[in-house]
């Protein structure tokens, strides 16, 4: 336990936006939504009513920047 680690807090949030985007894709298509056009809608306009409020999905995607999510979305698509 003698050594100090450093923790990087931005592949923690990183993360979790990506495990976010997902939960609100599921929970959009389970909607019966086309859950593309609906986050794509959302993150062009800044409207959240393009994500329904079932099961939270709105509240847990607005919670983060837009930018911060396409940033995550775009760093995963290129790293494929």
């Amino acid at each position: 336990m003698g050594e100090t680690k450093i923790f990087d807090s931005g592949k923690f949030e990183e993360a979790l936006i990506e495990d976010t985007v997902k939960e609100v894709f599921t929970i959009l298509g389970d909607c019966g939504y086309n859950p593309v056009n609906q986050i794509v809608g959302y993150l062009i306009s800044g409207d959240p009513g393009y994500i329904s409020n079932h099961k939270e999905a709105r509240k847990k995607l607005t919670k983060f920047n837009r930018n911060q999510v396409l940033a995550v979305i775009l760093k995963k698509f290129v790293e494929k």
